[in-house]
C-alpha cells in the first residue's frame, strides 16, 4: 500500500489533499507545528472510510531535526514512502516590504522556502535510498514572476521555491536518481490562510480590489485538492508542473466574471 507525507497538513488545502489520497486507499501522515490542528486533522481523515492508516506528527519545517524524525517515523511505521508534499507554508503581514520587522521575514523565509528545502533534501536522501519516490512543492503568488503589494518577501520566497525545485529536477536529471520532483500551483483558494499574518494572531485586512479578484479566481481547497491529487497519483514525469489555475483558465473567468457573480467573502 502506498503512503503519502503532506507537511502542514492540519487545516486547508493540505488536509484536503489528505482526504483525497485517503479516499484512494493511501497511508496517509499528516504533519502541522500547531498540535490542535493536527489532532483534528486525524480525527477526520480517520472518519473516513479506506484500506490505509492514518498518523500524525509534530513538525516544524524550518527545523531540519523535526523533518529528519517525520521521515524516519513514517518510514518507521509504513516501510516506505510514495509521496512527500512540501505544503507548509505561512503568509505576508500587510505592510510593504521595508515595514516587516526582521522575526516577520525570518519566518517567511524560514517556513516558505527552507521549509520546502529541507523538506525536498531529506525527502529526497531517503528516497533514493529505498530506490523511488516522488516529491511535490507548492507554489504561490510571486512564482511566475507576479507582483502585488504587501506580497514583496513571501513572492520572493515561493519565486525561490519554484526555481529550487526546477535545479533539483536537474539534478536528479543530471545524476539519473530514481526520483521525480515537481511542483504544484494550486493558484488562489478561499482559506483563513489568505486572512492570517505569519508570527500574528492579527487578521489581514482585505482591499475591495483584492476581493474582487479573489471573487473571480479563487476556489476551495477542496476543489483543488481533488485535481491535484488525481495528477500526482498518474504523474511518472520529473520536473512537471500540476497547475489549477491556468493562464487560459484565469482569462476564460475573468471573460465570464459578469455573468459569474461569486461572493466569498459575505
Amino acid at each position: 500500500m502506498k503512503t503519502v507525507i503532506i507537511t502542514g497538513s492540519g487545516r486547508g488545502l493540505g488536509l484536503e489533499m489528505a482526504k483525497v489520497f485517503r479516499k484512494n486507499n493511501y497511508n496517509v501522515v499528516l504533519s502541522d507545528v500547531n498540535e490542535q490542528n493536527l489532532i483534528s486533522g486525524v480525527e477526520k481523515l480517520k472518519a473516513i472510510s479506506s484500506e490505509g492508516n492514518v498518523s500524525g506528527f509534530i513538525c516544524n519545517v524550518s527545523i531540519l531535526e523535526d523533518v529528519e524524525k517525520l521521515f524516519v517515523k513514517a518510514k518507521e511505521e509504513y516501510k516506505q514512502i510514495d509521496i512527500w508534499i512540501n505544503n507548509a507554508g505561512v503568509n505576508q503581514s500587510n505592510k510593504y516590504a521595508w515595514e516587516l520587522t526582521e522575526s516577520q521575514i525570518q519566518i517567511l523565509i524560514d517556513v516558505d522556502l527552507k521549509g520546502a528545502i529541507n523538506g525536498t533534501n531529506v525527502a529526497l536522501r531517503n528516497m533514493k535510498e529505498q530506490g523511488f519516490g516522488a516529491i511535490y512543492n507548492v507554489e504561490g503568488f510571486g512564482s511566475n514572476d507576479a507582483y502585488q503589494d504587501f506580497l514583496a518577501i513571501y513572492g520572493t520566497t515561493k519565486r525561490a521555491v519554484t526555481y529550487f525545485t526546477q535545479a533539483v529536477a536537474h539534478e536528479i536529471d543530471s545524476t539519473k536518481t530514481n526520483v521525480i520532483i515537481g511542483r504544484l500551483s494550486p493558484g488562489i483558494m478561499i482559506t483563513d490562510f489568505i486572512t492570517s499574518q505569519a508570527g500574528s494572531k492579527d487578521k489581514i485586512t482585505l482591499s475591495d480590489k483584492v476581493k474582487k479578484v479573489y471573487n473571480i479566481l479563487g476556489d476551495y481547497p477542496n476543489v483543488v485538492a481533488q485535481f491535484l491529487v488525481s495528477k500526482m497519483i498518474k504523474n511518472k514525469k520529473n520536473n512537471v508542473q500540476i497547475s489549477w489555475l491556468t493562464n487560459f483558465k484565469a482569462f476564460k473567468r475573468f471573460m465570464l466574471a459578469g455573468f459569474n457573480k461569486r461572493d466569498f467573502f459575505k
